[in-house]
């Protein structure tokens, strides 16, 4: 499987990752429906064997059930992927999401963390979201800290604009980023993605195929049969006006898709590692046979004519 570089931290990763978000389950504020976690570690396990060799999680992602169920599907391997978490969103009341960058709370998470997953480090921590953004600098020199104290090998950010890069940078150096980035989702394009390619960032883009959006599964039928215990329900790429215009550009990635002998949604991640800044995709993977369809991302080269089709009415 092909990888690349993640920025400069020396580590080579696959240019697609297992994203564990939906492992977190149903039973929090930003869950995608209930989850089996039997299912979850059999899509991990069928990633590892194709090549895969990196999982992101996060401490949000279920209040520690997604880091949970990763450790169990870690366990005993060797060698085991590189496994990257995230912190800054503690548990709240009636498992709601608090923001935190206090130094206190991010030990306290990150110790959580690796309680859960079974390991003494993390090769890369990240703080989720830059809020509250009064305590920013507070945020990352703890991570800093916790790096220098041997408890991550690698430290990031995710969902951080340029200014607050350039705040972080003024600490210590930022080696990687996590920004959303997709079809759907093009902002990081304007500032954030040329700024970490001129300043060495590694980049993993998240929602790749926009939350499920474009891998060729949803329809309008399927969004109107969500569960209300899915956060896309409530989400504006899957309602209207959105909906049509986002449905109408899976037909498009349908197309080149079956030029290719891959997947719609294979297409729209190969479509983000087109970008030069871009290192790996997050993907997201609930059941083992969802795993083949998209791990194909990694060896797909798009042509300009591909990226010029499914671009056409962006």
């Amino acid at each position: 499987m092909k990888t690349a570089e993640l920025g400069r931290t020396g580590l080579e990763i696959t240019r697609v990752g297992v994203g564990a978000w939906a492992m977190g389950g149903a039973e929090y504020d930003w869950g995608w429906g209930s989850q089996d976690d039997d299912d979850s570690i059999a899509a991990i396990h069928h990633a590892l064997e194709l090549g895969v060799n990196w999982i992101d999680t996060a401490a949000q992602y279920g209040f520690g059930h997604s880091e949970e169920v990763v450790g169990r599907a870690i366990a005993g391997l060797d060698p085991r992927p590189f496994v990257f978490t995230k912190g800054g969103q503690p548990e709240g009341p009636d498992r709601t999401t608090l923001q935190s960058l206090k130094a206190d709370s991010l030990r306290r998470e990150l110790e959580g963390s690796l309680e859960r997953l079974g390991l003494d480090a993390v090769d890369l921590y990240q703080i989720h979201w830059p809020s509250p953004d009064e305590e920013i600098e507070e945020g990352w020199s703890t991570l800093v800290a916790l790096k220098e104290e041997g408890l991550t090998r690698h430290i990031g950010v995710s969902n951080f604009d340029v200014a607050q890069l350039e705040r972080a940078q003024a600490i210590a150096p930022v080696e990687t980023l996590q920004p959303p980035y997709s079809l759907i989702h093009r902002d990081a394009e304007r500032e954030i993605l040329p700024y970490c390619e001129e300043h060495g960032i590694g980049v993993i883009v998240y929602s790749p195929m926009g939350s499920g959006m474009l891998t060729g599964a949803m329809s309008r039928e399927r969004v109107a049969q969500l569960p209300d215990d899915d956060w896309r329900k409530r989400a504006p790429a899957f309602q209207e006006p959105e909906l049509s215009r986002n449905l109408e550009l899976v037909d498009r990635l349908k197309r080149v898709a079956e030029r290719h002998g891959v997947s719609p949604g294979a297409v729209a991640v190969a479509w983000t590692l087109h970008n030069p800044a871009v290192g790996g995709a997050i993907t997201g993977f609930r059941r083992p046979d969802q795993v083949d369809p998209i791990v194909a991302a990694a060896g797909l080269e798009l042509s300009d004519d591909d990226v010029a089709e499914i671009e056409a009415a962006a």
